[in-house]
């Protein structure tokens, strides 16, 4: 009888992974084979030996994440995920049981409605943490988790029990480590000296172009010891030894980030090794056999799991995390008799949950004609909301004086490396990496928020995309909304954005038009489990609005809402805004009234959620009937003709902005009462 040794079965299971990751992209005829081929064995030597993931449960809040950064190569993950024999889970996170990726599941790479698509997407696959494939994203969505480790544990744990000690691992390749983001939150990550976070580094010198040496030849080691890291290196990923001593060398780092720069082959022992013509296209069916050949595995058995493999990880990963997650379980339970109010918090926290009475929190502001920025009495209800819920935390791009979303009360503090109880997070001048840090945490289950300009959000744009495709609640804020920004200019005054926000799926863009519409987005937004919010908020003061002559706030929640009617009768005009230019729309109808023309006004902070509402509400604010209509919005008209039709007004911008005061700017782009009650009996006129 022979007998298979452990050397063997490791051997033997990194080709197999190699195997399976040939013929899905072979079957599917599209994919990328060489990066999957070459760091398999660092990836199954972190899963079998390190990793801390039980398969009977992958969303065990302490379990260790791995992020595949390099998301092409998306074949390893399912191989991994399959041979674990990882459990699927629901969106109501609820363990099915079923496997979360079987072998059918792989015969259909990148097929339609696959568990095996062409990138790693969260929510459709369990066992994936983030989506990846824009690369630098995982990278940086990886600082974010590591942050969110420090802070549970700083939070949560106490002595003797310990709930939060997960590591955060995230395979990048060549083309991560280009990508201006990873750049941006790897020296963030230096900086906060997260010891939980290790980057391994796939150093195969080769990209879709060619080989790295057209592009990219700078000394990536020296440049992460210069961020404060620390760094170690692999000569051949087919060391195994090799790999498992850099990976005890990060465990035993307290002090630093860890990259592990790996050497390996794209395309290991196919025909095509070390060439671009490895990255990104099948092998073929004659390279894929030569290939299983040089490997020992069958040439022409399909998706080959060789006898004792699915044995073998259920004894390495499935043993070993299955143990630790129970010994978790067992803290846990003494921990919630010992801390009920801390275990609860957790426990609402893992199921997006905010605490009772949260909603208490939430002021009221009076009507006041002078009135306040939308960020600052953004920056007051964030506030109050953050005392009632301690895991709503975030920071800003460096911008947090002018945003307005520093939290103020006692004991909130600042996060870093010395402090790791602060909720307060210092992002620096880091756009695209903000966002992503802050998915990171929404990820973690933390209510995180970052900030910025709006115009900024520009550099922020795939991050926000990014929670948008992945359905988590990421909490995107930013002020400085519009030409109102003044003498800063064209450079710094959004026109653009709101269109181009609007126009990603999922996303929900509010433009509150006072204070009291400010607390009712938060109520709003506060309570969202799968969805992101942008909240735009204005630089200059907006009055805010005597609600006992007006409608209430509350109508927020519908997106849109009729904020004045005229005093009897069905209107002549329906003016709409959102921002700053309700009060405008306001003023307008005063002087419209004057004249005998009646008109509506109708506020409309979030057209995603008016555009949900029933077909019977929506008429009932805008009336088929009553045609003429006029939009205002310090922004690009685009968008605003669903509102007001083919024939409907639109005052907006259709250049960019300039720099003067506001009130000059006002005059020049139209942004008056005079303009809006012209076009109004225009209107009016066109329709009668």
């Amino acid at each position: 009888m022979v007998t298979t040794t452990a050397i063997d079965l490791d051997t033997l299971s990194i080709n197999t992974i190699r195997g399976l990751c040939m013929d899905a992209i072979q079957r599917a005829e599209s994919g990328h084979p060489g990066t999957p081929m070459g760091i398999a064995p660092v990836a199954y030597s972190l899963w079998q030996r390190f990793l801390r993931f039980d398969p009977a449960d992958p969303i065990w809040p302490n379990r260790d994440r791995f992020v595949l950064s390099e998301g092409h190569a998306s074949a390893l993950l399912w191989s991994l995920l399959h041979l674990s024999g990882v459990r699927a889970v629901d969106p109501d996170y609820e363990i099915l049981g079923r496997p979360s990726v079987t072998l059918e599941d792989l015969k259909t790479f990148r097929q339609l409605d696959s568990r095996c698509p062409g990138h790693p997407e969260y929510r459709w696959t369990s066992g994936v943490e983030t989506t990846t494939g824009p690369l630098g994203q995982g990278d940086a969505t990886s600082v974010g988790m590591a942050i969110a480790g420090q802070w549970l544990a700083a939070r949560y744990n106490r002595d003797g029990l310990t709930l939060f000690d997960f590591d955060v691992y995230s395979i990048t390749g060549d083309g991560d480590l280009m990508e201006g983001v990873a750049s941006e939150a790897a020296s963030l990550a230096g900086h906060q000296r997260l010891a939980n976070l290790c980057w391994i580094y796939d150093s195969n010198r080769v990209t879709i172009e060619g080989h790295t040496d057209i592009t990219f030849t700078e000394d990536v080691a020296e440049r992460f010891l210069a961020y404060g890291w620390n760094v170690t290196t692999v000569a051949d990923a087919n060391d195994l030894d090799a790999v498992e001593r850099a990976l005890h060398n990060f465990q035993a780092e307290h002090e630093r980030p860890t990259l592990i720069v790996v050497h390996s082959h794209i395309g290991y022992g196919s025909p095509v090794e070390d060439t671009a013509q490895a990255h990104g296209e099948p092998l073929g069916p004659q390279a894929v056999r030569e290939t299983k050949r040089f490997l020992g595995m069958p040439e022409d058995a399909g998706f080959y799991v060789p006898d004792g493999v699915y044995d073998w990880f259920a004894r390495g990963i499935g043993a070993r995390s299955r143990a630790a997650h129970d010994a978790w379980r067992s803290r846990f339970t003494a921990y919630r008799s010992r801390y009920p109010r801390l275990a609860d918090e957790i426990e609402r926290m893992q199921r997006r949950e905010l605490p009772d009475g949260w909603q208490d929190a939430l002021p009221t502001f009076p009507p006041d004609a002078k009135g306040l920025a939308t960020r600052d009495s953004s920056g007051q209800v964030l506030n109050a909301l953050a005392r009632a819920v301690p895991w709503l935390l975030g920071g800003s791009a460096d911008l947090a004086p002018s945003t307005k979303t520093r939290l103020t009360f006692p004991g909130a503090g600042d996060f870093q490396a010395g402090d790791r109880s602060g909720r307060n997070f210092h992002l620096g001048v880091r756009e695209h990496a903000a966002a992503a840090i802050a998915n990171g945490m929404a990820l973690s289950k933390l209510r995180s928020y970052w900030s910025g300009f709006l115009i900024f959000s520009d550099y922020a744009r795939a991050a926000i995309r990014l929670s948008a495709l992945m359905e988590i609640p990421t909490l995107h804020i930013f002020s400085h909304d519009s030409i109102g920004v003044g003498e800063d200019g064209p450079t710094h005054q959004p026109v653009e954005h709101l269109a181009s926000l609007r126009a990603m799926p999922g996303l929900l863009v509010f433009r509150p038009a006072d204070a009291n519409e400010v607390v009712e987005t938060w109520r709003v937004v506060a309570g969202l489990r799968r969805e992101p919010a942008a909240l735009v908020l204005s630089r200059q003061p907006l009055p805010t609005l005597d609600r006992s002559r007006l409608a209430a706030a509350a109508g927020v929640a519908t997106g849109g809402y009729v904020l004045a009617d005229p005093p009897s009768g069905e209107p002549d005009v329906i003016l709409l805004a959102s921002g700053s230019e309700v009060a405008l729309a306001l003023a307008a109808r005063d002087e419209l009234a004057g004249g005998g023309i009646a008109a509506r006004v109708v506020s409309m902070p979030c057209w995603e959620l008016f555009d949900r509402q029933p077909r019977r509400y929506r008429d009932q604010v805008l009336p088929p009937s009553v045609r003429a209509r006029v939009a205002i919005e310090q922004a690009s008209t685009l968008g605003w003709e669903r509102y007001v039709g083919d024939s409907g007004a639109i005052i907006g911008m259709h250049t960019f902005g300039a720099s003067a005061p506001l009130k000059q700017l006002l005059t020049k782009f139209g942004f008056t009462p005079e303009r809006v009650t012209q076009a109004a009996r225009e209107q009016v006129a066109a329709n009668t």
